[in-house]
């Protein structure tokens, strides 16, 4: 059996025009909203940004007040996948078995299934 997944549209990773609508203007272009990001997730502060880029510093702040930021202990995390891959899932959960749980089942199924065939782990 083979699985296919319907593919995300062009639009997939475009924000929300909801979300565009809500958030404040910066006066920056989007231009200088990304090198600000770059720099932050380069290490480097909002005042040493904000010198390098001759910007106000209220302005750099609020350019990376809507970036994602790693979290250090992570447990868990989303995976995006298309309907049909998550709607496998579900009709492969147990009765009470959380999606994680169904999950890594299926995974520690796949690699065993793997090993016994002498394929790749």
């Amino acid at each position: 059996m083979t699985f296919q997944g319907t593919p995300p549209g062009f639009h997939a990773e475009d924000m929300s025009r909801r979300t565009v609508a809500l958030r404040p203007t910066l006066d920056l272009t989007p231009l200088q909203i990304e090198c600000i990001r770059q720099m932050r997730r380069k290490k480097m502060e909002a005042p040493e940004i904000a010198a390098t880029l001759e910007l106000d510093l209220d302005k750099v702040e609020r350019a990376m007040l809507a970036m994602r930021t790693p979290k250090p202990d992570r447990r868990r995390r989303s995976l995006n996948v298309t309907l049909e891959a998550a709607a496998f899932v579900d009709s492969e959960k147990r009765p009470g078995e959380a999606g994680w749980k169904a999950v890594d089942r299926l995974v520690d199924e796949l690699l065993t299934r793997r090993r016994a065939a002498g394929g790749r782990a």
